[in-house]
């Protein structure tokens, strides 16, 4: 990333070989500082440290996580930004260099590293931030020959400056935000590139249509402490109208194992603006009705109901500031 003139966060070359040399690092980079699993994902072998003492205890700890999870206790240290958003650019590339994107998406609510709520076009990115970004993501994707549908991750902090995060080299999740916002259906593009078509999409920067809003809902109970909530669907609702989208897997008489993700469902609301999107996201999760388990429904509908995320000001820390019933 660096060779490709890609802004990258600041941080240790390759892997911290010990706790010595950790808090070495740390304090050459100045704290806080982020000590990651080099084979990490989703949060996992991942911790802050603030000083000496906690570098010294993260190190161990995420070594320790990160060869539980991923069988590779290797780690690594960046900057800590402390109020960060979490901006990613889908990316497209074919098998004969073609490349562009289809701008970006906000991911920045998140708990415990794992995106809560995704929305398109982020609230704060001027045309100027976003054609930087978007052009860096291709540069990403461009530098390893990468061809198919992925996503390039920035850090965009309160200076409005960008740094690159992470690639994922997949459909993600959220990628029906993109489609409803962008009018293109990603997964038969994917198809089509991995099939060797050229790629159809235009170079240039595209125009959104309206904005789009998506709530992941988990079995899970916020109340206590967003313990998992397998069991048995009793009875199932799910919204629908003008502008909604909802992806799940689940019926009712469906069981939920308790071994697996808890996500269970995306509802997703498009609308002509943001207002209009928030606006018919609240009615969604109204609607969404599911009995028998426990899910977050309520507390999505408290954070898109908040003024903070009305106001599109949050941050990754959104959520430490958040309790359940505040709305």
């Amino acid at each position: 990333m660096r060779k490709s003139g890609v802004p990258v966060v600041p941080g240790s070359e390759g892997a911290i070989k010990d706790e010595k040399e950790a808090v070495k690092f740390a304090r050459s980079l100045g704290y806080p500082v982020v000590i990651k699993a080099t084979a990490g994902g989703g949060g996992k072998g991942m911790r802050v440290g603030h000083t000496d003492i906690s570098v010294s205890n993260a190190f161990m700890t995420a070594r320790a996580e990160a060869e539980a999870a991923f069988g590779n206790p290797e780690v690594y240290i960046e900057k800590y930004f402390d109020q960060p958003r979490h901006i990613e650019i889908q990316v497209v590339g074919d098998k004969y260099g073609n490349y562009t994107h289809l701008n970006e998406r906000d991911c920045t609510i998140q708990r415990r590293h794992q995106k809560l709520v995704e929305e398109a076009p982020s609230p704060v990115l001027t045309m100027d931030v976003r054609k930087k970004m978007g052009d860096a993501a291709i540069r990403a994707a461009e530098s390893v020959k990468y061809s198919t549908l992925g996503t390039v991750e920035f850090l965009y902090d309160q200076d409005r400056k960008f740094y690159f995060l992470e690639m994922n080299t997949r459909l993600q999740v959220e990628h029906g935000v993109t489609e409803m916002v962008m009018g293109i259906d990603m997964v038969k593009e994917q198809i089509s590139v991995a099939a060797g078509v050229k790629l159809s999409l235009p170079k240039k920067l595209m125009d959104f249509r309206g904005h789009c809003i998506e709530c992941r809902i988990l079995a899970e109970d916020p109340a206590k402490n967003f313990m998992p909530s397998p069991g048995t669907i009793k009875a199932l609702n799910l919204p629908g109208g003008p502008g909604i989208r909802v992806d799940t897997h689940i019926y009712n008489e469906y069981s939920i194992p308790p071994y697996y993700d808890s996500m269970i469902a995306k509802v997703m609301a498009h609308g002509r603006d943001r207002n209009e999107a928030v606006t018919r996201m609240m009615r969604a999760l109204d609607e969404f009705v599911i009995e028998g388990i426990k899910t977050n429904i309520p507390f999505a509908r408290e954070i898109i109901g908040s003024e903070v995320f009305q106001r599109g000001i949050y941050s990754t820390r959104f959520l430490e500031h958040f309790k359940l019933g505040e709305v």
